[in-house]
């Protein structure tokens, strides 16, 4: 693959905390198989979209670098511990800041990121949160999209780091199903607008029935 394509990154931010133990966890990474082979169809995404996953419980880590689709291979993960999102964010802008291309003399850089967060808890390390709060409000992301899900998780945590949270109201297996299936086609009509405009713009895939966008 050419080294001078412009990259679409794409960063998952998953909630590895206790309360998703047992079906929401293992719905998550069915999700994720989903979502690479749906992807994989796609010869858009194929050629510019690249992909990370960061996990966070008690502590976040990122379980896989920015990778190329066809050589995005699943990670293993587990539930357990508490939501450290902040952390989570942090490790997010680190990361950019090391894998994302800058524009340069010789060609353009890679497309603004996008992330994918999903949490179905509120962060617990507060001051770390409020930190990260403030470094994403001045990092240079194309889109941020929060998905709350089940009826324990507190909207307003989320209201300050994106304009755009979807709600799930419940953790079913379809749900986490629908969702991944709903950033699939976000990510495929974005590289194709950007192919066809040379402009990274927002989402604009319709949620999935049943879930709904808190602006």
């Amino acid at each position: 693959m050419n080294e001078y394509v412009r990259r679409l990154p794409i960063y998952l931010l998953i909630d590895t905390s206790g309360s998703m133990m047992g079906e929401p966890i293992e719905a998550v990474k069915q999700g994720i198989r989903t979502l690479i082979t749906e992807l994989k169809g796609d010869p858009q995404a194929v050629e510019t979209a690249y992909l990370s996953v960061i996990t966070f419980d008690s502590h976040a880590r990122q379980l896989v670098p920015l990778t190329e689709l066809m050589k995005f291979s699943e990670p293993e993960f587990s539930a357990s511990g508490a939501t450290a999102l902040g952390e989570a964010l942090l490790v997010m802008l680190d990361c950019i800041k090391k894998e994302v291309r800058k524009n340069t003399d010789v060609h353009k850089g890679d497309w603004r990121p996008f992330v994918f967060i999903l949490t179905d808890g509120s962060p617990t390390d507060t001051e770390a949160f409020s930190r990260a709060v403030d470094a994403v409000r001045n990092a240079d992301i194309g889109n941020i999209i929060a998905c709350a899900a089940g009826a324990k998780v507190k909207i307003e945590p989320l209201k300050r780091i994106t304009k755009n949270v979807l709600i799930m109201n419940t953790i079913s297996a379809g749900d986490f199903s629908n969702f991944f299936e709903w950033v699939s086609g976000s990510i495929k009509m974005t590289s194709k607008s950007m192919v066809l405009n040379n402009a990274d713009n927002g989402i604009e895939n319709p949620v999935p029935q049943g879930f709904v966008i808190v602006s």
